[in-house]
């Protein structure tokens, strides 16, 4: 790595403060002679307090009369070059002991005397002023103003003393959502060690490359028209409009060679952490000043991961970003060295291509503005890095060899009664995408039964989401013990035909009246079902010669002497898919519970939220993702995911799925804003291989009655955020009375369980409401 020193900052004894004269009118009323009278006496006696006071001290007087009041505040100093002024007025003000009227008068001549000074140079000057802090302070007034001599102190004008610092640049912030950001410096290069290098490019290429630069000098009155003095970034940031005169291939800073396309540090300000960015462009404006143009890099902390999470990321991982602005070329510190690779779910072959040698790696863009973050766009015009990666997860692969599923499986984790499944199942078959639930899970038994019932196909799991990741993690052992994976998956029927001839079979065989003898499993689980505190992996047990009244669950080791009804069971549940292994399930959908970070919660643990257990199920779907590495991801949540504790847990959630190589989206979406009778905001998060394309939010197609507040820091990732420049043509809101005015009346002693309507559907829900058939389900409103 080329370092560079550092230029010293400049001491706290070197920055000078501010201290204001005041020449402000007193009323234009006349005051009665009695308050006249007394306003002399009480100037007096300041007078003749100030002029007791030691001569090492500074002194303050306040002259009151009915024209006109002043405060003037000054220092003796030994004798320096152009001080003469100064020291008169504090002989004239020491002298003093007649009105207050010649009082003024003196300072009048002060005043006037120094403008006689100033007026001799070209341009804005500054006289310095000791005062009782020994800091230093300077009057900048206008040439004309200075060049008025007399005219300089005028009834009721407001001078007003400005601060200046004895360092030669200034830093600005720009605004943004992150405290860590780029910022950019607007400071003119001093230093003669930080020159642009070389020939300058040819206008004509020039042009070609950076065409924005050279828009005002083909048509400045069209250009000027559309912009002004000071133009904006896509992050909001008033930015000078440079006029640029030439480019450059090069600069030179402290004998070291920078070309376009490398990276560098940036100086931070104030001391923070150096800034990360590519070098795009070199270029020198009108006023011979030189600048860089820089294309940034986030690090994890930098982005809406933020710090609290950033240690989820590699330290060594960046984002690359489409967001650049001009700099000034000697905030350059150093060269580093970044190299590109390709984004891998299996962590362990992505970290063997990352050359050690390298101080960074990047493999994701970063959207600052919607939180998202993607795969790399190709750039021609960048230039091609040595290092890329050449391998992707086995799983990954093998999607994206194959054409285009047709049929797609989904888990749906916290399912309920399945009411998310059905809707992205409806969504899919818009699409002519067969997305079927194959598996789901939830702990309510009811919701269960329910869900049985709305899908009977589906393997639905009445337990835990913690017990449903370790019965995946046994059931992959037991596979592997048995040789099934990679093995072609026969039809489910065909296997469960063969094993139910070969139970018939074994009826017939004689069984002694003392031996319990298993006849076969039927189901697996991963808890304590028997109640006595013993965890484990357990099978539901059917006993030859007994009714499913007597089935019973049993330990893995309680098993052992009868092998061959593990295997026949391991074996048959792997042909009929009845758990999902690595890389079988497309999609992953689910709501971790609410309850840690609800605004109804008036015991919520703000401090550590994970600390939790009501906020630990966010952990825990993360897991059964890391494991399973499905194709796309979908987690829905409230809105307090991004409002309580500084948006801790979705910040986290994001994190764990960026850590995994998943491209992210984060985006909210008010169901009222597609058709549904209630405004109903929600967070979803959208996660997609990087083998895949990441899947956008649909655009709302009602307009909605708004209701609640989203958190400024994430208002642009609201689907359609209502902008100037974006004027949606939506249909009407739909209100209650579109959604149950049809429904018939109910009297108290109605008797029916079912009622039929009374007339036919008035609105577009109320028909479909009244769907009962598939296809036309999956019609839109």
């Amino acid at each position: 790595m080329n370092l560079r020193p550092r230029k010293p900052k400049p001491k706290e004894e070197d920055l000078y403060e501010q201290a204001i004269v005041v020449w402000k009118p007193k009323s234009t009323r006349k005051p009665k002679s009695s308050k006249k009278r007394k306003a002399k006496d009480e100037s007096k006696s300041l007078i003749t307090s100030s002029t007791s006071t030691s001569t090492s001290t500074s002194s303050v007087s306040i002259i009151e009369n009915n024209e006109e009041e002043a405060i003037v505040v000054s220092k003796p100093k030994p004798q320096s070059r152009k001080r003469k002024a100064k020291d008169e007025s504090e002989n004239l003000i020491a002298s003093s002991s007649s009105s207050p009227v010649s009082i003024i008068q003196n300072e009048v001549k002060l005043v006037v005397r120094k403008s006689l000074i100033k007026s001799k140079r070209k341009s804005k000057k500054t006289e310095k002023m000791e005062v009782d802090t020994d800091e230093s302070v300077c009057l900048e007034m206008d040439s004309e103003e200075e060049n008025e001599d007399d005219k300089i102190v005028i009834k009721g004008e407001v001078l007003n003393f400005k601060p200046v610092k004895n360092v030669q640049r200034k830093g600005k912030s720009r605004s943004s959502k992150s405290s860590n950001l780029k910022k950019k410096l607007k400071r003119t290069v001093l230093d003669s060690e930080c020159r642009l290098y070389g020939e300058p490019i040819l206008d004509v290429e020039a042009w070609q490359r950076w065409p924005h630069r050279y828009v005002e000098k083909v048509n400045k009155d069209k250009y000027a028209a559309s912009t002004s003095s000071k133009t904006k970034n896509e992050n909001d940031e008033e930015e000078e409009d440079l006029i640029v005169k030439r480019h450059y291939k090069q600069a030179k800073l402290y004998d070291i060679i920078y070309d376009l396309g490398d990276d560098v540090f940036v100086q931070g300000d104030n001391g923070s952490e150096d800034y990360i960015g590519r070098i795009v462009e070199f270029f020198e404006t009108t006023d011979k000043r030189a600048f860089f143009t820089a294309r940034w890099f986030f690090r994890a902390e930098d982005t809406v991961i933020s710090k609290s999470n950033a240690s989820l990321v590699d330290k060594k991982r960046l984002f690359y970003s489409d967001y650049k602005n001009d700099n000034p070329l000697d905030c350059i510190t150093s060269k580093i060295n970044i190299v590109k690779v390709l984004p891998n779910v299996d962590l362990v072959a992505k970290k063997e291509t990352i050359p050690s040698n390298c101080d960074f790696y990047y493999d994701m863009e970063y959207s600052e503005s919607y939180s998202t973050f993607s795969n790399l766009k190709p750039v021609s015009s960048e230039p091609s890095l040595s290092v890329t990666s050449n391998t992707v997860s086995d799983i990954a692969r093998s999607k994206s060899e194959k054409t285009e599923k047709s049929n797609m499986k989904l888990l749906d984790l916290y399912a309920g009664c399945g009411g998310m499944s059905t809707g992205l199942c409806l969504g899919a078959a818009v699409s002519g995408v067969n997305l079927t639930p194959s598996w789901a899970v939830d702990f309510n038994r009811f919701a269960c039964q329910s869900l049985r019932e709305n899908h009977p196909t589906s393997q639905v799991r009445n337990e835990t989401a913690e017990n449903f990741l370790m019965v995946l993690k046994e059931w992959l052992k037991l596979c592997m013990k048995y040789s099934l994976l990679g093995t072609k998956r026969l039809e489910a029927q065909h296997s469960l035909v063969i094993n139910d001839k070969e139970d018939e079979g074994d009826d017939d065989a004689p069984t002694p009246s003392d031996v319990f003898e298993v006849e076969k499993l039927l189901e697996i689980t991963y808890g304590d079902p028997n109640k006595k505190n013993e965890i484990g992996l357990y099978f539901k047990v059917r006993w030859k010669g007994y009714g499913p009244e007597d089935d019973t669950w049993e330990p893995l080791t309680g098993l052992m002497e009868c092998p061959e009804r593990v295997q026949e069971f391991v074996t048959r549940g792997y042909h009929e898919s009845i758990l999902p292994l690595p890389g079988d399930v497309d999609v992953i959908c689910g709501g971790p519970p609410c309850q840690g970070i609800s605004g109804f919660n008036r015991f919520r643990n703000k401090a550590e939220p994970l600390k939790d257990e009501k906020n630990h199920q966010v952990v825990v779907f993360m897991d059964i993702v890391e494991f399973l590495k499905p194709r796309y991801v979908l987690m829905e949540n409230v809105v307090d995911l991004l409002k309580f504790s500084k948006g801790f847990l979705g910040r986290y959630a994001i994190g764990r799925l960026v850590s995994l190589d998943y491209q992210a989206r984060l985006g909210l979406m008010a169901a009222g804003g597609y058709g549904i009778p209630q405004f109903r905001m929600r967070v979803f998060l959208w996660g997609a291989l990087p083998t895949e394309v990441l899947p956008a939010y649909p655009l709302p197609t009602h307009q909605v009655v708004k209701r609640g507040v989203v958190p400024l820091e994430f208002e642009r990732n609201t689907v359609a955020h209502d902008t100037a420049d974006h004027q949606l043509h939506l249909k009407s809101a739909v209100i209650l009375s579109d959604a149950i005015m049809d429904l018939p009346p109910v009297t108290n002693d109605e008797s029916r369980d079912q009622i039929p309507y009374g007339n036919t559907p008035e609105t577009d829900l109320q028909k479909y409401l009244r769907c009962s058939k598939q296809s036309e389900l999956i019609t839109p409103i």
